[in-house]
């Protein structure tokens, strides 16, 4: 084997483990509610060794130019990806957030907030509601029922706030008194 073919064989066997890693943050990033297409593509952009246009992406992941928009607009709103300059070029150019424990604290927070924020809303209105049909039953038996619910749906509400509270933490970054950052060793 001639020195030529050592060196083209170690690059693709560099290839295959960055691409099998590649798969691994697509399908971690799926725990997010993040598609693994979306993955492969903040994965593609993290390994990049300068910032890509939706024609580099297209052609490095072989995926159509509107599946790459849609993917660039998700990573961007999580601020996971944003836009970069380069003189000379035209067509806007995307990198990705390289630091990951920033990605994950806004990305936490955007979607646990909504969904905590619903079911604390939720449990007010229920409570509002059985408060509202104890008083007017006449049913004893009900009541009751009601009594033991309207706790279960404070403990739930009471779950919620704390939960409330965790995710400002995270968003905040106060997270990082707590459990530090892993040291880069760079």
């Amino acid at each position: 084997m001639t020195n030529k073919e050592e060196m083209n064989e170690d690059w693709i066997k560099y290839e295959e483990r960055i691409d099998k890693f590649i798969q691994v943050i697509a399908k971690n990033m799926t725990l997010y509610g993040i598609t693994a297409s979306v993955g492969r593509l903040y994965g593609a952009l993290y390994f990049a060794d300068e910032p890509m246009t939706l024609d580099d992406m297209r052609d490095a992941l072989e995926m159509s130019k509107t599946s790459m928009s849609t993917g660039v607009r998700s990573l961007s709103e999580m601020k996971m990806v944003e836009t970069a300059f380069k003189k000379g070029v035209r067509k806007d150019l995307y990198k990705s957030e390289e630091d990951w424990y920033k990605s994950f604290t806004s990305l936490f927070g955007n979607r646990w907030r909504h969904h905590t924020e619903t079911n604390i809303e939720e449990a007010e209105e229920a409570m509002m509601e059985l408060m509202k049909l104890q008083e007017e039953t006449q049913n004893e038996e009900l009541k009751q029922k009601i009594e033991i619910d309207l706790e279960k749906l404070q403990y739930a509400k009471n779950y919620y706030t704390w939960l409330m509270k965790f995710i400002r933490v995270v968003e905040t970054g106060e997270i990082f008194n707590f459990i530090p950052k892993e040291p880069t060793n760079k």
